[in-house]
């Protein structure tokens, strides 16, 4: 629930308050100190840290709410030591007494907060009117609106260069304000603020009461963990799976997409280059149509935000490689987009140094930032790495044995990622080889200097069997791990390089097959399994039947009809060996069967990326939208303006869609902001002032008043 409340905030223009609730929640359940306190009395410490001028979790010199309370203590018994010879000034706040008023001025909130009231309950209500089905005619759009067509137009505003520039100048403030302002200990409430505040700094001040009835407690760690993964998760950080995609969370998350994210745009712009490849229509790339929604600066300072926010949690959550991967990556992104000449090195080497120094028995972070160091091309700096790790397991605790199986998976995928060939008797090919043998021995660890013997792959083979016998077992019973997956795909991997193909398959369907239907189906492991098999499977597309490449991907899709990857082998495959027409038909089932956002951003891209037909797109596009579970989807009416202006070129046809857009969903700032950007040339100049007013009845919220502009242009 809060993750769905931050990001309709955020959707409505209310960025800093959709920051502050997730800083707030992750400081409040994460950070929390190790006291036992009432739930009553957990809030009112927390009031008196939100209310301070401590970092919060994401901004520089943050260490978490518990350190910052003991730090606080610390700081308070010292000026009591130093005034201990006022005999009038005695006790202090400690948290579970009473506060002392007066004592430190405006830096403590008061015990008893003021109730006020900055709900907006209206919106609910308003957006529930709105969501009928719209109407085709233009003029019943805009009075179910509130737009009165025939009322005179204002003639403060002439033309509509000048609200074009203010929504210029608004998507530059919503770009630049979406991290919480705050005056540290000048006021903590909406009562203390003077009266020469204005509403602009009360919407970007967040105050203790704007949250504080949306904070809870969260006791497992499971429960923590997947809050810092959500949280990393909303700001656009790279993130190996931690999933299933059948799990209400990434369902929600897709269904209320307005942008495309990294994951899904990569399997989109494959799903484009592979048709283009094979066809020379012109073809339109479905990411292309929503370029330009965040610029360079917001990405920068997001990434920095990102990074110190994962540094900060994996004090609580050590040796996390999910976590360790998502703050290498955040800070390539920042250091990247801040230098403006190219680095000799790999843009997060320092801070995996640094990492590595303080846990120097951490093997996951090797492996994580070896595969980032093969990823820039640095591959045989990756390789000292895997080396040292693979090398130093022997001397380490059973707990961190058991990591062998990721880091030599990692390894040997980089080895083959290497590869420009298919070739088994490739340099890299022999390197993975040699990876492996050492995973399935149990053999001490040596690096590469030879291809393995036919003894060493013998005992590998029986070293792998026994292997599988136990985690077969393990998984039957419903217990999966990254570690048990990772060594079932080596095992795959290891076959593929000896024996080929089929060896490989059998290995895989095998492991498949021990596992029952409805846990296979919430399991994010073998999900990724999965995965990993349907990509095998396309390395050799060229030596194997269409039944043996489409069994698997229909078996997977009717056990996880959301996975973007399994629709991007889809469209590969068929593109190579069926007609476009026997596609379509499967979209078309698969739409009905499990319709979803993934299904129709597929289908449309494909069709665009065909040059397909207009009529057949927009019959896409309406189809969709017929649908109850897909007709308030913001990207999809995104998508369909988007089509009508800049590939169809039909700019009354997208305003028609546009009117029907923000009726069925009136939360969307950017979509209302779509209006701006792409039907400058067909809205009115009294039409464009209308909108405005409309987003502010809706309390969208809005940044900039045009009498700024009109200043400006003065």
């Amino acid at each position: 629930m809060l993750v769905s409340l931050c990001r309709f905030e955020w959707q409505a223009g209310y960025q800093e308050l959709a920051t502050a609730l997730f800083q707030a929640e992750v400081e409040f359940s994460i950070f929390c100190p190790s006291l036992l306190l009432t739930e009553q009395s957990k809030l009112r410490l927390f009031e008196h840290f939100w209310s301070s001028n401590g970092a919060r979790v994401g901004e520089d010199g943050a260490f978490g709410w518990s350190l910052w309370l003991e730090k606080e203590e610390e700081n308070r018994h010292k000026i009591l030591k130093e005034e201990s010879s006022d005999d009038n000034e005695v006790g202090g706040w400690t948290g579970w007494t009473e506060q002392v008023s007066g004592r430190n001025g405006d830096s403590i909130a008061s015990a008893n907060t003021v109730e006020v009231d900055v709900d907006r309950e209206g919106l609910d209500e308003e957006m529930e009117d709105e969501n009928g089905k719209p109407e085709d005619d233009t003029e019943a759009m805009l009075k179910l609106l509130g737009i009165d067509v025939n009322a005179a137009a204002s003639d403060e505003v002439k033309d509509t260069t000048t609200w074009v520039k203010w929504f210029e100048e608004e998507v530059s403030r919503d770009l630049s304000q979406w991290m919480p302002t705050r005056k540290a200990g000048e006021f903590s409430r909406v009562d203390e603020m003077g009266e020469g505040e204005d509403e602009d700094q009360l919407s970007s001040v967040v105050l203790f009461e704007d949250i504080n009835r949306f904070l809870f407690s969260l006791r497992s760690n499971e429960a923590r963990l997947s809050l810092v993964y959500q949280f990393i998760d909303f700001f656009g950080a790279h993130m190996s799976p931690w999933t299933s995609s059948n799990s209400l969370s990434w369902s929600e998350k897709i269904s209320s997409l307005e942008t495309l994210p990294d994951s899904m745009l990569e399997n989109l712009r494959s799903v484009q280059e592979c048709l283009s490849k094979s066809d020379s229509v012109n073809s339109f790339s479905l990411g292309s149509l929503l370029s330009g929604s965040c610029d360079i600066s917001m990405r920068t300072e997001m990434m920095k935000f990102l990074r110190n926010s994962i540094l900060l949690c994996l004090n609580v959550f050590p040796r996390n490689h999910i976590l360790k991967e998502a703050v290498l990556v955040a800070e390539e992104l920042f250091v990247t987009n801040m230098k403006t000449c190219e680095v000799a090195t790999t843009p997060c080497q320092s801070l995996a140094k640094r990492l590595l120094k303080s846990d120097r028995q951490d093997l996951l972070l090797c492996g994580v930032y070896a595969q980032r160091e093969a990823a820039s091309g640095n591959m045989k700096h990756a390789r000292r790495v895997f080396d040292m790790a693979l090398t130093s397991i022997c001397g380490l605790p059973k707990e961190l044995q058991y990591n062998a199986s990721l880091l030599c998976l990692w390894y040997a995928e980089s080895e083959i990622a290497n590869s420009s060939s298919r070739d088994r008797d490739t340099e890299s090919s022999s390197r993975a080889l040699h990876i492996l043998c050492y995973l399935g021995s149990g053999l001490a660890y040596t690096p590469y200097t030879s291809q393995s013997s036919s003894m060493q792959i013998l005992r590998a083979r029986q070293g792998f069997k026994e292997k599988l016998k136990k985690i077969q077992s393990a998984w039957s019973h419903g217990v999966t791990d990254d570690q048990s997956a990772a060594l079932v795909c080596s095992v795959a991997l290891f076959e593929e390089l000896t024996n080929d193909l089929p060896g490989a398959v059998e290995i895989l369907e095998h492991m498949f097959s021990s596992v029952l239907p409805g846990r296979k189906s919430q399991s994010h492991q073998l999900e990724l399994l999965l995965n990993y098999y349907v990509r095998m499977l396309q390395r050799h597309h060229d030596d194997l039947t269409l039944s043996q490449l489409w069994k698997p991907i229909l078996e997977g899709l009717q056990l996880y009809p959301l996975n973007p990857e399994l629709y991007r082998a889809l469209v590969d495959i068929c593109n190579h060996r069926m007609t476009s027409h026997k596609l379509r038909m499967m979209f078309d089932d698969y739409s009905r069967k499990s319709p979803s956002v993934v299904v129709w951003l597929f289908a449309l891209s494909y069709e665009l990326s065909k040059g397909g037909a207009s009529h057949r797109i927009r019959g896409l596009f309406e189809r969709a939208f017929a649908q109850d579970t897909l007709k308030n989807s913001v990207i999809l009416w995104r998508c369909y303006i988007a089509y009508e202006i800049d590939i169809a070129h039909n700019p009354s046809a997208a305003r028609r869609i546009y009117f029907r857009a923000i009726n069925a969903c009136p939360w969307s700032k950017k979509l209302w902001l779509d209006g701006y950007r792409k039907l400058s040339s067909v809205l009115t100049v009294k039409e464009m002032s209308d909108l405005q007013e409309v987003m502010r009845d809706k309390e969208l919220n809005i940044r900039t008043d045009i009498y700024e502009i009109l200043l400006m242009q003065g």
